[in-house]
């Protein structure tokens, strides 16, 4: 490792990558490449803590590596890695159960509560993985961790078992700090804006994949639920939805949102819609082209030598964790 200062971040090989998680962080992550030591981690261990197909997850493994290929993430500058590829991730996970994680910060999280609802029956890391993820970042002396607001909690639980840790045992963790960009870190359903885009929704016009065909997502905007005054104006609280769709456009283009309200003051939803839509379909013929051209190969390549850097990395944190816990 370089001496600029180390970010972490990384997304799950599940479900569809949709435009909500390239807005509001994939597209930001390019942007740090010059300034920081970037580290973007395919996180298949927090995958499987809902079944998974085998065959499909080999598959969407190499997916998210194309999108973050795709996206403008240059694996010259940043690494690019599986996170089951390097076991201390998992062993980590064990070390920091037994001494610095406890049942009562995982019951705070309300990310399980969400999605396990009232059902007992979700495996151990379901309600486990905001530890998996504190070792994650912690194991590379990760800086600063961007994120959106809903994981802001995790970040948390990461500082918190550093601390203690580091209390108990002597200074081991960089405490990490989260980077949150206010501006598009919460894109929300085009069906409903009071809930963030996700990936996992029951309804396919929830979100705009960015493998959907560009047709397909020029019909999901045209269907995108607003209200009934007509007006294009920017009030997260009054008009949510119409909010939203301004959020999207605005981070595809070079209009600010008081450009945007200017330029379809008078001329209601319809235009607009129409517009942002054409913009999301040349968007998504421009990004899919890249991923396209990105070959298997050159992905399982990318993701062999991005582990191979960073195993010694990870295998220097955990021995020196040892050595405190009088393990090694």
């Amino acid at each position: 490792m370089d001496n600029k200062k180390i970010i972490f971040s990384g997304v799950q090989p599940s479900g569809n990558i949709h435009l909500g998680n390239y807005l509001g962080a994939i597209r930001n992550w390019v942007e740090l490449q010059d300034k920081y030591k970037c580290l973007f981690c395919v996180v298949d261990y927090h995958a499987i803590t809902v079944k998974q197909d085998p065959k499909e997850l080999k598959k969407k493994i190499i997916e998210i590596a194309k999108i973050y290929l795709a996206s403008g993430i240059d694996s010259e500058k940043s690494s690019i890695f599986q996170q089951s590829q390097i076991s201390e991730h998992t062993e980590l996970t064990w070390i920091l159960n037994c001494t610095s994680a406890r049942m009562s910060d995982l019951n705070k999280m309300t990310q399980f509560k969400d999605k396990a609802g009232e059902s007992q029956n979700v495996s151990i890391g379901l309600f486990d993985y905001p530890v998996l993820m504190a070792s994650d970042i912690l194991l590379y002396q990760t800086d600063l961790v961007p994120v959106g607001e809903d994981q802001k909690q995790h970040i948390e639980l990461s500082r918190t078992v550093a601390k203690r840790f580091n209390n108990e045992y002597g200074n081991v963790f960089k405490v990490p700090e989260a980077v949150i960009k206010k501006e598009g870190a919460r894109i929300m359903g085009l069906d409903d804006a009071n809930k963030k885009m996700s990936k996992s929704a029951s309804s396919e016009f929830n979100y705009i994949a960015l493998l959907d065909k560009p047709e397909k997502a020029k019909k999901k905007i045209m269907k995108a639920v607003t209200d009934s005054e007509g007006v294009v104006k920017y009030d997260l609280e009054n008009k949510p939805e119409v909010s939203n769709l301004l959020t999207i456009f605005s981070l595809l283009s070079d209009y600010s949102l008081k450009d945007l309200e200017g330029k379809y003051k008078d001329s209601g939803y319809g235009d607009f819609k129409k517009d942002l839509a054409e913009l999301v379909e040349k968007f998504l013929i421009d990004f899919q082209a890249k991923y396209n051209n990105i070959k298997d190969e050159e992905v399982e390549n990318i993701l062999e030598k991005g582990a191979k850097e960073l195993k010694p990395v990870a295998s220097k944190t955990l021995s020196n964790i040892k050595e405190k816990l009088g393990l090694s």
